[in-house]
C-alpha cells in the first residue's frame, strides 16, 4: 500500500502501465515537450507527488525533469522516490541548466524559493504551470509562507506566454484564490486543479467494525490539534487509540496518556498500522490545514472510515465523514452499531479513489494544458 511515511512505496502502482525506457506513443502528444522543474530533495509528500507524476506522465508525453538547487534543501540528497521514478522510465535528471526550453514547464511548490535571492535558471516555454503544493494562506488568513517573494523570483526567471497557478485540492484552491484577490498578481488561477496520483491496492473493509481509532502523520506540531481535542478524539473508553508519528507532538512516550498507543514516525509500516484500526480520525492544528491530505487517501484504500474537518474533507467529497470534531464519538457509535453501513460507506469511498488513478491524471493534465493553450 502507498505510504506517506515511505514515499518510495508510491511508485510501483503508478508505474504499472509503463516500462523502463518507454517513449510516448499517443498521436498528438508525442512531440509535446513537458518539463518538470523541482528541487528533488523535498522530504515526504512533495517528493511523492513529483515521483508519481513522473511515472504517470512519462508514457504519454516527451517528458524531462530539471532539478534546481535551493537554499532550503542545501546539503540533502535527492529523494529516493524521485530517483526510482526516473530510473523506472529511463530518464536522467538535469541539474540547474542555464536555460530550460519546453512547450510546457511545470514548477512544483514555489515555497522552496523562500530562502533564495535569485534564480540561476531561465525558463522558456509557451505556458508555465506552478503546482501549489502548499496552501498560500492559513485558516486565520495569514500567509503560509512568503508567497509574493517566491512568485517574484519565479516570475523573473520565466519567459513564457502564460503563467498559471494550479492548486491541488478545493481547499488549496481557496487559499490561492484568496491570496490573488488580496495581493493582485499577473499569475492566473488555473480553471482546473492539478490532481494528485494515487493508485493503491484496495483492502476490503471489515464486516465487524469496532471502536478502534488511529491516525498517522509526520511528527510536526502543525499536524496535531490541541491536546484537549486529541483527548476527546482518542478517549479512554475507545477500545484502541493508536497514533503513528506522535513522538514529536508529545515528546517522550512516557508523556502520553496510558490508553494511547504512540509510535514514533517510521516505527511501523503504515499498512500494518492501518490494519489495526477501523476509524481514521484526522484533525490538524486550528491554524494549519492539509493542502491535499494523502494520509486520508491511504486510510480509505486500507478500508477505513475517515473522519476529518470540512476543509480537508472537501477534496474527497462523500468518501469521508466531515465533522467539526465535536461528534466523533457519535459517528463511530453509529457505524459500529450498523456494520452494513460501514461496509457500504467504505466501498463507495474506495470507488471515489479511481479519480486519482494514473490514467485519469494523464487525461486531466492534457485537458489542462490544452485549455491553457487555447486561453492565451
Amino acid at each position: 500500500m502507498m505510504a506517506s511515511t515511505e514515499p518510495a512505496h508510491a511508485l510501483a502502482p503508478a508505474a504499472r502501465s509503463g516500462r523502463a525506457g518507454a517513449r510516448p506513443a499517443e498521436k498528438g502528444w508525442t512531440r509535446h515537450r513537458l518539463t518538470l522543474v523541482v528541487d528533488p530533495r523535498f522530504s515526504g509528500g512533495s517528493s511523492s507527488y513529483v515521483a508519481a507524476d513522473i511515472a504517470a506522465l512519462a508514457p504519454h508525453m516527451c517528458l524531462s525533469v530539471v532539478a534546481i538547487e535551493t537554499a532550503m534543501f542545501k546539503g540533502r540528497a535527492v529523494h529516493p522516490a524521485i530517483e526510482a521514478a526516473l530510473d523506472g522510465f529511463g530518464l536522467t535528471i538535469r541539474w540547474s541548466p542555464p536555460v530550460v526550453h519546453a512547450d510546457t514547464i511545470v514548477f512544483y511548490n514555489p515555497s522552496c524559493l523562500r530562502f533564495d535571492t535569485k534564480s540561476a535558471v531561465r525558463l522558456s516555454c509557451a505556458q508555465a504551470i506552478v503546482v501549489t503544493l502548499e496552501n498560500f494562506l492559513r485558516p486565520n488568513g495569514s500567509e503560509g509562507h512568503d508567497v509574493g517573494t517566491c512568485l517574484e523570483l519565479l516570475d523573473a526567471s520565466l519567459v513564457c506566454g502564460a503563467r498559471h497557478l494550479a492548486p491541488v485540492s478545493p481547499y488549496n484552491r481557496g487559499t490561492v484564490a484568496a491570496w490573488i484577490a488580496r495581493q493582485g498578481s499577473g499569475w492566473r488561477l488555473s480553471d482546473a486543479d492539478w490532481p494528485t496520483v494515487f493508485d493503491p491496492v484496495l483492502m476490503p473493509p471489515t464486516t465487524a467494525p469496532r471502536d478502534r481509532r488511529g491516525r498517522h502523520s509526520r511528527p510536526g506540531l502543525e499536524k496535531f490539534p490541541p491536546l484537549e481535542t486529541m483527548l476527546a478524539h482518542f478517549p479512554a473508553h475507545a477500545e484502541r487509540c493508536a497514533i503513528l508519528g506522535g513522538d514529536g507532538y508529545l515528546g517522550e512516550k512516557a508523556a502520553a496518556p496510558a490508553h494511547w498507543d504512540v509510535l514514533r514516525f517510521g516505527e511501523a509500516d503504515v499498512g500494518e498500522f492501518l490494519a489495526g484500526i477501523d476509524f481514521f480520525v484526522y484533525f490538524t492544528h486550528p491554524l494549519w490545514r492539509e493542502s491535499f491530505g494523502r494520509v486520508i487517501a491511504e486510510a480509505i484504500a486500507a478500508g477505513k472510515v475517515v473522519i476529518t474537518d470540512p476543509g480537508t474533507a472537501a477534496t474527497f467529497g462523500d468518501a469521508v465523514v466531515a465533522s467539526d470534531g465535536g461528534d466523533v464519538d457519535r459517528i463511530i457509535e453509529r457505524f459500529v452499531a450498523d456494520p452494513r453501513s460501514y461496509v457500504t460507506f467504505v466501498q463507495a469511498a474506495q470507488r471515489r479513489l479511481s479519480e486519482f488513478c494514473p490514467s485519469a491524471f494523464a487525461e486531466r493534465v492534457k485537458s489542462l494544458i490544452t485549455g491553457m493553450a487555447g486561453s492565451r
